[in-house]
């Protein structure tokens, strides 16, 4: 099974992305990290041009199962979902979009 790629996009309400920074630098990523679940991450970035007001992080998984067991566990994880609690109001939408590797090049 190849590795899988998970793109998850979130449409932060205009105005709100100065407290979403905020929320994930002193507690979001604490809790992925703390909890051992950060090693899956590839990156988050903020958009900068084009759709704008939107927070994109890529995840990396060695199966289906091993994604959806991941999730699982981090919304079971109390540290994280006292984050998520105080960034869903934030979120206006969600994207996730599963990705495979291209037969050529190069791969996170």
């Amino acid at each position: 099974m190849p590795t899988i790629y998970e793109k998850r996009t979130y449409d932060v309400t205009v105005g709100q992305m100065a407290e979403v920074a905020r929320l994930y630098s002193s507690l979001g990523w604490p809790a992925l990290e703390a909890g051992g679940f950060s090693h899956h991450c590839i990156g988050y970035f903020i958009s900068d041009t084009g759709d704008l007001h939107q927070l994109v992080h890529l995840w990396r998984f060695e199966s289906d199962d091993d994604r959806r067991a991941f999730w699982k566990r981090l919304f079971q994880d109390a540290d994280f979902m006292a984050f998520a609690k105080q960034l869903r109001p934030l979120v206006k939408n969600q994207h996730v979009q599963l990705l495979l590797a291209a037969p050529w090049g190069t791969h996170p």
